[in-house]
């Protein structure tokens, strides 16, 4: 959740699958949909502009995408400690092997390898849970001659079950896979940063433990092992070092040289004040066409929501689109005053809030295949404060998911009426955008800790509940008639199509997601679970007439969520909106776990059977993810850069083996 100030995911509602021969193309030939296999859809993203961009701005792109590549492995060995291994052994099982390769054995080994390179490991990047083969373990350990142990962890399903453990009442490190504590309990990491903090600087509090594995020594001693060039992941911080300096003599204005130069002092000594001055400096710096993200960012990876997973995007500017943003922003402060929480938990002057359209150049680390389609950063509290956050919505990852979900059926098997589809069909497009938009942009920017709230004082709640504020404060200000006045929205409908989306979404469609029998575990879906399920209660008798707000009614054995009354649903957000302000400012643990343990987690089995059955019928994969375009510099006899090229064609697998081997250094 970047500290809780992060991304928001692209609704199950938008899943969709591609024609029969799984590609979708525009006017221009120009193909979205690629690849599809077990849950997962490969997408292509197009870099609209990039070629109206100059030399200087391609030359600053093509190192910045160098840098964001070399990250790669880091996130493969955050996600578990056996990932490298696993992946290597895996690759050169499929590069060498001798046999069959249509033989079922092999075709299922294809798909396993596909789905760890897609999550970056062996659990299931959404859901957490550890994908078990499909090929026979006889046959694996034959033909890679793997130990013992390797082949424990990749066919047990009781060993590493789960990369993040949110199970109340569990040791959540003891129960997870995540490779950022290495031989110490829950207890002993809370009580290491509780010292950590009470030490530190309490008016400007750095980030603690979000760059370093905690390490119990043999002698029984804790401590942190930092991630610094010259420390753990050196190699690669290395390399990224090495392309952030060659990529300064191509920025844009002084500020970004500061800003790059900010992160290397960062990455070279790991010192968590120079973070939060490379911070400041990327978020004041707001006047250049391309920018990038390229660090230890999402918290979501780690149960305790303190150590930060790596990540990148390299972007610019969409001057046309983030014309909306940037009303948005220049009205931060009328969004605030307006908010429906206590005015004691408001914050008296928004400071630096700036909002943008850009177009992704490319995604590394946490945010590749899979990405968001917003973030807004930076995530420490007293630097948003301040002096600001920057807020973005990626075009032309929204452009692709839009394309992917055209002809799906979703809406067609899930809405209640053909008046409701009419309505997302109109609007929903817009509506998704905007939502976005003020989820980034002024949802994560709203509000304030009361002086002395530890930020991490929700613990592993803190991630749903920081996405459900800001989710409820776009749900809503959608219905305000301040967007129609900003002309930000066409009419006093429009809101509709994304209630009806957010409700169906989050009362259904989402457990398409989620294997029967699960419970809810990620953050963003218990953030949408969370808010539909209490407006739901809490709608009952409340609506015009008596009627309740919302229902959910059975038609031949099909259930569909029906809004009754949508003013009273947009009070409903309101009031939850001022509940979880409260919770979050006030840092209320047991008001974060009452509500999300109450709403967040459990399923109806029943209805989950149901959804599930319903949506098997469409041959839609749920979760999407996207393949990197590739960059080629071209250069002189003198070796000076002269383009930079960008390309499509490049496969998914291909992609990925010449990562695995482009950008990995042997141990």
């Amino acid at each position: 959740m970047k500290k809780g100030l992060t991304t928001m995911i692209i609704m199950a509602l938008t899943a969709a699958s591609c024609t029969s021969s799984d590609k979708m193309q525009n006017s221009d030939d120009f193909e979205y949909c690629n690849e599809r296999f077990a849950d997962l859809q490969m997408l292509r993203y197009k870099v609209d502009g990039f070629e109206n961009l100059t030399l200087k701005q391609k030359t600053f792109i093509y190192y910045l995408q160098e840098a964001a590549l070399w990250g790669r492995d880091i996130l493969f060995d955050q996600n578990g400690k056996y990932n490298l291994e696993i992946r290597q052994t895996l690759e050169d099982l499929y590069a060498n092997y001798k046999g069959d390769r249509e033989s079922k054995d092999f075709k299922a080994f294809e798909v396993y390898l596909k789905r760890v390179w897609f999550s970056n490991g062996i659990h299931h990047h959404y859901g957490c849970e550890k994908f078990i083969p499909e090929f026979s373990r006889e046959w694996f350990v034959e033909q890679t001659k793997c130990s013992d142990e390797l082949a424990e962890i990749i066919f047990n399903p009781n060993i590493m079950a789960k990369r993040v453990n949110l199970a109340d009442g569990q040791d959540l490190l003891l129960t997870s896979a995540c490779n950022y504590y290495q031989g110490v309990t829950q207890k002993e990491a809370e009580e290491f940063y509780a010292r950590e903090k009470a030490n530190g600087d309490q008016q400007h509090p750095v980030m603690h433990g979000m760059n370093s594995t905690l390490v119990k020594g043999k002698d029984g001693k804790i401590y942190e092992e930092r991630w610094t060039t010259t420390g753990k992941y050196g190699p690669y911080l290395t390399k990224i070092v090495e392309n952030l300096k060659k990529a300064r003599d191509y920025a844009e204005d002084e500020k970004q040289k500061e800003v790059i130069d900010k992160l290397v002092a960062f990455y070279e000594t790991g010192d968590l004040k120079t973070f939060d001055e490379y911070s400041i400096a990327w978020v004041e710096n707001t006047a250049p066409l391309v920018d990038f993200v390229n660090g230890f960012i999402e918290c979501y990876g780690d149960p305790l929501g303190l150590k930060s997973s790596w990540e990148s995007i390299v972007n610019f500017k969409d001057v046309e689109a983030t014309k909306r943003a940037e009303k948005l922003s220049q009205n931060a402060q009328w969004f605030e005053n307006n908010s429906p929480v206590d005015p004691k938990f408001k914050k008296d002057k928004v400071k630096g809030v700036s909002a943008k359209v850009i177009r992704a150049a490319i995604l590394g680390g946490d945010l590749y295949p899979s990405t968001a389609i917003g973030i807004n950063l930076p995530n420490s509290n007293w630097v948003r404060a301040e002096h600001g956050s920057k807020s973005v919505t990626i075009a032309n990852l929204t452009h692709a998911y839009a394309q992917a979900a055209k002809g799906s059926g979703m809406m067609k098997e899930f809405a209640a009426s053909q008046e409701y589809i009419d309505l997302m069909e109109k609007y929903g497009d817009l509506t998704d955008d905007l939502h976005t938009d003020l989820h980034e942009c002024l949802g994560h920017g709203s509000g304030k800790l009361m002086p002395g709230v530890d930020p991490d004082s929700l613990k592993a709640y803190g991630s749903t509940i920081e996405e459900a504020r800001a989710d409820l404060f776009a749900l809503y200000y959608l219905a305000d008639s301040k967007l129609v006045e900003m002309g930000l929205l066409p009419d006093a409908e429009a809101y509709k199509a994304s209630y009806i989306q957010q409700m169906m979404n989050g009362l259904l469609t989402q457990m398409v997601r989620i294997k029967l029998g699960d419970q809810i575990e990620e953050s963003h879906m218990r953030n949408r679970a969370l808010i539909a399920r209490w407006a739901f209660e809490h709608g009952k008798g409340k609506g015009k007439d008596g009627k309740d707000v919302i229902e959910m009614v059975d038609r031949q054995g099909k259930t569909y969520v029906v809004i009754n009354d949508f003013e009273a649903l947009r009070n409903l957000f309101g009031q939850l909106l001022a509940e979880i302000q409260r919770i979050k400012s006030t840092g209320d643990f047991k008001g974060a776990r009452d509500l999300v343990e109450t709403y967040g987690v459990k399923i109806d089995p029943a209805l989950h059977k149901q959804v599930l059955e319903r949506y098997t019928k469409l041959n839609i994969a749920p979760y999407k993810g996207f393949i990197n375009p590739v960059y080629k510099a071209v250069t002189d006899s003198k070796g000076n850069i002269t383009d930079v090229t960008i390309s499509y064609t490049e496969g998914y697998a291909e992609q990925m083996m010449r990562y695995s081997k482009q950008y990995h250094i042997a141990q």
